[in-house]
């Protein structure tokens, strides 16, 4: 069977107009074409659908049963074309985000708040975990993009993985304003750090990995008091003046109550970067996220201390 959409809705058409003429304006054709299109149908369903009487038009049987099917198949017909439409201007879809626990406290955060003030309807996922968990997630089709921060993303993915660096974010030392743990000068060397107070992040969490891998690279054994769950809470611990932590220079942007200072001596900053599988085309949606996050971190890199371009 042949049938097609202009024909049936060249049918539908007439069935409404009772009238051949009037149907073939209505539709914008030459009245031939439309019976021939009618006629074509009607070769293809193997019965008549019209009976034709001078200046009038009726529906046979079979064009009574016809008539439903047709106008309800024309309908999913526009539906489908809507919601192609709405996918194109990116009034629907879905992106699945993933980003460590310090970047979806601030990278990931003034993302989403301008991608979700442009693109309403678009429904956002986002998973937190450490860079090679979210490379692990991206290759096995769970994410469709993943921000994520060197070293510890040099690891050797499970799928090839396409990364643009976004910046630099250099690792300030954190402390409350006030009390007995605050800091007293915007910098300090890392021995001085070790024998700090400190708070850190649980063991498998990036930032400590590399601040470990500091301290043993100096030979140095820090004064850890607390470990920390995330983010959040090692912040709030800080700011009660539990001791001081390490952490990314974009997490202070808009806290208040912390002084920070920098190492002198120690190189501790990482790269962060926007990754996606390269053998799997991102959907709209998801290129328009990356297209906000991207421009994000521009804008970041001018207005946060301690960030510089790649």
């Amino acid at each position: 069977m042949a049938m097609n959409l202009d024909q049936l809705r060249s049918f539908v058409e007439v069935a409404s107009q009772g009238h051949f003429t009037r149907a073939a304006e209505a539709l914008h054709l030459a009245q031939p074409s439309l019976s021939r299109q009618i006629s074509t149908l009607e070769q293809d369903l193997g019965a008549p659908l019209f009976n034709r009487t001078p200046g009038r038009v009726a529906l046979t049987d079979a064009g009574e049963s016809l008539l439903p099917l047709a106008r309800r198949m024309l309908a999913d017909a526009d539906s489908v074309r809507r919601e192609m439409a709405e996918l194109a201007d990116l009034q629907r879809g879905t992106v699945r985000l993933g980003a460590t626990p310090s970047l979806c406290v601030s990278l990931v955060a003034d993302a989403l708040q301008s991608f979700h003030a442009s693109h309403p309807g678009i429904e956002l996922h986002v998973s937190e975990s450490g860079s090679q968990g979210l490379i692990e997630q991206l290759a096995e089709g769970a994410l469709d993009l993943a921000l994520i921060t060197t070293p510890e993303s040099r690891q050797t993915p499970r799928a090839t993985l396409s990364r643009v660096p976004l910046l630099n974010e250099e690792l300030l030392v954190v402390s409350a304003a006030q009390g007995t743990a605050a800091l007293d000068s915007p910098t300090l060397t890392l021995t001085e750090l070790a024998a700090k107070p400190q708070v850190v992040f649980h063991r498998g969490y990036d930032l400590r990995a590399t601040t470990e891998a500091a301290y043993v690279e100096a030979g140095l054994q820090p004064n850890v008091i607390v470990e920390g769950p995330e983010m959040d809470a090692v912040l709030r611990f800080v700011e009660l003046g539990l001791g001081v932590a390490v952490v990314p220079a974009m997490v202070l942007r808009g806290r208040q109550g912390f002084r920070s200072a920098r190492l002198t001596d120690s190189n501790l900053q990482r790269t962060v970067s926007l990754a996606h599988r390269s053998d799997v085309p991102l959907s709209r949606a998801a290129r328009a996220m990356a297209a906000t996050i991207e421009s994000i971190a521009a804008a970041m890199v001018g207005q946060t201390p301690g960030t510089s371009s790649v």
